[in-house]
């Protein structure tokens, strides 16, 4: 078999993609058009207020897949940062926590106003 015999072959080839565009046709299902650049530069105006990350959070929390693979959101009140733990099941144990608390430590000494900047308090 040569280059040649390989090209020629056309059987069981899907047909070429379309790039998605401007005149592309809504998906089959769809109830809306895609956003477009204005459209999506009025819904980002700036950071979320604190009480619509409380709600997405406790929406998040409320959901299945989250509960199933034991997901729990929480916002850290010092520093408000999302904080993410990973809880086993049968025992209720935080396998794993995005960001550590050490880190959140770290975030909130190196925000203080009055240490900016200094992370160990101690003298010798």
């Amino acid at each position: 078999m040569t280059i040649d015999s390989i090209g020629s072959v056309a059987t069981g080839r899907p047909a070429e993609r379309q790039i998605a565009g401007a005149d592309a046709a809504p998906a089959p299902g769809a109830t809306r058009s895609p956003a477009t650049t204005v459209d999506t530069a009025n819904a980002v105006k700036g950071p979320p207020s604190l009480e619509q990350v409380n709600r997405a959070v406790s929406e998040l929390n409320k959901s299945p897949q989250a509960k199933s693979q034991g997901l729990e959101f929480s916002i850290d009140t010092d520093s408000k940062r999302t904080v993410v733990k990973v809880i086993d099941q049968s025992t209720k144990e935080v396998l794993r926590q995005i960001p550590t608390p050490e880190a959140l430590e770290i975030a909130k000494a190196m925000e203080a106003k009055s240490t900016k900047g200094v992370l160990i308090q101690q003298t010798a």
